[in-house]
């Protein structure tokens, strides 16, 4: 291909992409002749560039993988939440979107070249098959594991629902190897998980996917049920360590503690691109007392509904300054060749607050106190405002992250423990709770 070629058609690529995003508006002023002049001359480098790889590198290049790399380079030198999907990676991401899949229900990684389980995921085949943490799998349908990526592995054990898999099972403990046989099934991915603690109901969102809020509602309506609507103290709203998911559940999840008001506003490059969404009469939870917990792990999705519910005095958030990711991304379809994810907009509290590289501030600071094998590294999550290219605040002001860490002991949980103490009356939200490494003092809420 000669160098004019790849320099037109990576153009015409270029043109297509922006054409659907609706980001350029190519005029036919005397400026925009002369940025288009100037895009040519760029493209025409590219080229130069690309043919002397394709012609002196010391080995034969991937045309395809070279093309991808640049793509994804120009996209990602934008900012870190920009960036091309190829196929593949297009199909993995819409998994994630959709919440559900064909499969057998475990979490695995490799050891020594053979995938092994980290652990079987309740009521799915895995675990009703009797799967066990630490299980090694060496064959899927009689096919070696072994040369095969964490990710073809994954994908094989993946198909319709209802198809049969065998399994070469190798077990501690046992000297035989075991066989076994399994059905795949509708597996659902970060689901909404709820228990009763005393008279409060608790409710831990991992993620928002598309079944999300329909989740959310079952699981609060039917806290309600099993403790009774006039002996319900309140609701805890965990959306600690929730790395975000689609913009339309994180406004559902938010509406159903609202009755009125904005929930979150987006603002595109151009003021016409500017939205507000905002809430429905309606909360399932009947006016009670709601607690929302954060921390340096809560970011996107999560980050709104922290924002909307505490700009609407509706929840008292708890836990440690959120992830500070404020900007919405737009998956953008290329037929066949992937998608790419584009930064679209920046979205902002009810009240108009950014928190892009700030996060959401929590009413009450409580702190973890950390394992003395965390206590050097802080168990820091690396908030917005560190990460390499990212959007700056509008306001100047930046603050990089805080603890993610999350005990396993509920007793331990100190986040929790105040949730459930504020809900019940035994403290008042006036008080900063800090780790065993910080100073403890008091705020006003």
């Amino acid at each position: 291909m000669r160098k004019t070629e790849i320099a037109l058609w990576l153009f015409l690529g270029v043109a297509v992409v922006a054409a659907t995003v609706s980001v350029v508006n190519i005029t036919r002023s005397p400026s925009a002749v002369a940025a288009n002049s100037t895009i040519y001359k760029h493209l025409d480098l590219f080229g130069d560039v690309l043919e002397k790889i394709r012609a002196d590198y010391v080995e034969n290049p991937d045309d395809k993988k070279l093309i991808e790399a640049a793509i994804n380079g120009m996209l990602s030198s934008l900012d870190p939440h920009s960036a091309y999907l190829n196929a593949d990676h297009f199909r993995d991401m819409q998994v994630h979107t959709k919440g559900e899949f064909g499969g057998l229900g475990i979490e695995v990684s490799m050891e020594n070249g053979l995938i092994k389980v980290v652990a079987p995921i309740d009521d799915t085949p895995a675990a009703k098959a009797g799967i066990l943490s630490g299980d090694l799998i060496s064959h899927l349908d009689d096919e070696p594991v072994l040369g095969l990526t964490l990710k073809e592995a994954v994908d094989k054990m993946r198909g319709p629902i209802n198809s049969p898999i065998r399994l070469m099972v190798i077990r501690a403990g046992q000297e035989e190897p075991l066989e076994v046989k399994i059905v795949r099934a509708k597996i659902r991915i970060n689901r909404v998980r709820s228990n009763v603690e005393g008279n409060v109901g608790y409710v831990r969102l991992p993620g928002f996917n598309e079944n999300t809020d329909v989740e959310l509602k079952d699981a609060l309506l039917s806290l309600k049920k099993k403790i009774g609507s006039d002996k319900i103290e309140g609701y805890i709203l965990d959306l600690r360590n929730n790395p975000g998911g689609l913009l339309d559940k994180a406004v559902s999840v938010s509406d159903m503690f609202l009755d009125q008001g904005a929930i979150v506003l987006t603002r595109g490059r151009n003021l016409e691109e500017t939205e507000r969404r905002v809430a429905r009469k309606g909360d399932v939870t009947s006016g009670k007392k709601v607690v929302v917990l954060i921390n340096g792990g809560s970011a996107s999705a999560a980050e709104i509904v922290a924002g909307a519910l505490q700009d609407h005095r509706r929840a008292t958030i708890i836990g440690t300054r959120s992830f500070g990711k404020g900007s919405v991304q737009t998956i953008i379809p290329l037929g066949a060749n992937g998608a790419i994810r584009l930064t679209t907009a920046r979205y902002y509290t009810p009240s108009g607050n950014s928190i892009q590289a700030k996060g959401i501030k929590p009413d009450v600071k409580v702190e973890q106190d950390l394992p003395e094998n965390l206590k050097k590294a802080q168990a820091r999550t690396r908030g917005e405002a560190s990460l390499r290219g990212h959007l700056k605040s509008e306001s100047g002001e930046e603050v990089a992250g805080s603890s993610g860490y999350v005990p396993r002991e509920k007793e331990k949980d100190k986040q929790l423990q105040y949730a459930l103490d504020l809900l019940r009356g035994v403290v008042k939200a006036e008080k900063t709770i800090e780790g065993d490494t910080g100073e403890k003092k008091s705020i006003a809420n």
